[in-house]
């Protein structure tokens, strides 16, 4: 591989001659041969954007010459809209505090094609420097955690979508099951009946609820600390600047960017990515709620609960011939451990930011996304493979339900609790119906019984019977 010299304030480097990034770059990548990752796709996406808006913003206050803005501002679209350059965003996801080193990336890489555009050269940086001209008005302290706000609100988009086609699922299944009435569980034990529909529905409920709060964290993200620079007080930045790169943005995303309360606030805390990371997490808790019923409710298909049966994806075992497993329920899980893990580190990042800054950005540009791609991706792969194909064990349903004893409960408000437990109590000895105990004990016909033991009615509000 070829390579050409450049010089940074430490020295001289050696990159490789078609590379579009430099000298800063070029240190960072042997400095961090950490996870092996480069940056999340969105992330690229939104520091590019930035950047973009930084030139256009510094372009209308008239402290960037607009040849230079201009420059910049193709050879930012020709990743944006071109999709090129993808592959010079070359710095670990785990790097230097700040992001530094992925802000020097975007700005050699910009700067060099930028040059390249107005005639110049790879790795001269003239007409086009990466730091006085890519990098204008900003710092790696404010301009990080404005990409990190960008990523995130990208990728909530898509991951929102895909909770929707899941909670629409859930949905389906609550219409289609609403007539199917089981057992109830509680304790793991059996309780009174509840409809297959029901536990459905509030599957939908759940997902829908969890969508609210992380539209609710969201909505914190659109607060954007450009402008800040270092601290927070802007130095080196054209006072206009902060309007007008709000204002490109709002322009390019069609979101509601707005200015923080503080830029001083936002820039030494990350409580708004510790709170967006939280809905996170109540939602992979709930999923993993979800995934964990449907492993137990599928269980068997013989020694198990056996109430539903789950679409068969894929064999189940390399020893055991036509077992099939829950797989999609199991992935799931495992995603929601991963999330669940990723807002533990974005939380630790959060607290360790000290005095004026945290430096701990990098973290959450790599979790955040991270694990929205992972709930996105795994919330529709279930709703697809999984849910849409549930189907219920009827017979079994009815047969259970025939033998459950809570059934007594019904029975509860016309001869008492104590008179009930007796009825339950001897339906177990005798291994009997609730029914056939009842009418062996006496006090009841058979058409009470069949009134007061109507299981359907017994799932909506009100006395047994009536």
């Amino acid at each position: 591989m070829s390579r050409r010299i450049e010089k940074d304030s430490l020295g001289e480097v050696t990159v490789p001659e078609a590379a579009l990034y430099g000298a800063q770059t070029q240190r960072a990548v042997e400095n961090f041969p950490i996870s092996g990752e480069c940056p999340h796709p969105d992330f690229v996406w939104a520091t590019v954007l930035v950047k973009k808006a930084a030139a256009l913003a510094n372009v209308r206050t008239g402290r960037l010459e607009s040849s230079l803005g201009t420059a910049i501002v193709s050879a930012a679209d020709e990743i944006l809209i071109g999709g090129r350059w993808l592959d010079q965003f070359v710095v670990d996801r785990l790097q230097a505090g700040a992001g530094t080193s992925h802000n020097m990336n975007a700005n050699e890489v910009l700067a060099n094609r930028a040059n390249e555009l107005l005639g110049g050269e790879r790795g001269v940086y003239s007409p086009v420097h990466p730091n006085d001209h890519v990098n204008m008005s900003m710092s790696s302290n404010d301009s990080v955690p404005a990409m990190v706000r960008l990523a995130v609100l990208r990728g909530w988009e898509r991951a929102r979508a895909a909770l929707e086609e899941l909670a629409e699922a859930l949905g389906e299944k609550e219409r289609e099951f609403d007539t199917v009435v089981k057992s109830g569980r509680t304790h793991l034990q059996d309780a009174v009946p509840i409809r297959l529909g029901q536990e459905f529905g509030a599957y939908r409920v759940t997902v829908r609820k969890a969508i609210d709060a992380i539209d609710a964290a969201a909505g914190y993200l659109l607060a954007t600390n450009l402008g800040a620079t270092a601290v927070g007080t802007g130095v080196n930045s054209d006072p206009a600047y902060r309007g007008e790169v709000i204002r490109v943005l709002r322009e390019s995303t069609g979101w509601e960017v707005r200015p923080p309360a503080d830029y001083f606030q936002v820039t030494q805390s990350h409580d708004d990515f510790v709170r967006f990371s939280g809905a996170m997490r109540g939602l992979a808790v709930e999923l993993a709620k979800i995934a964990n019923d449907l492993r137990l409710l599928s269980s068997g298909p013989d020694a198990g609960f056996g109430d539903i049966v789950l679409p068969a994806v894929q064999p189940g075992s390399s020893i055991m011939p036509g077992k099939v497993n829950p797989v999609m329920a199991e992935m799931l899980d495992m995603v929601a451990f991963k999330v669940m893990g990723n807002d533990l580190a974005v939380s630790l990042a959060g607290m360790h930011g000290q005095v004026d800054l945290n430096v701990f950005a990098p973290v959450s540009a790599d979790l955040l996304p991270g694990s929205l791609t992972l709930l996105g991706n795994a919330a529709r792969v279930f709703a697809d493979r999984c849910v849409r194909g549930i189907t219920p064990s009827s017979e079994r349903l009815a047969a259970v339900l025939a033998r459950n004893t809570a059934l007594a409960t019904a029975l509860a408000p016309t001869i008492g609790y104590e008179r009930a437990a007796e009825v339950a109590k001897r339906a177990v000895a005798e291994g009997v119906s609730v029914k056939e105990a009842a009418l062996r004990m006496g006090g009841f016909d058979e058409a009470t019984l069949d009134r007061l033991l109507d299981a359907l009615r017994l799932t909506e509000p009100g006395l047994p019977g009536e």
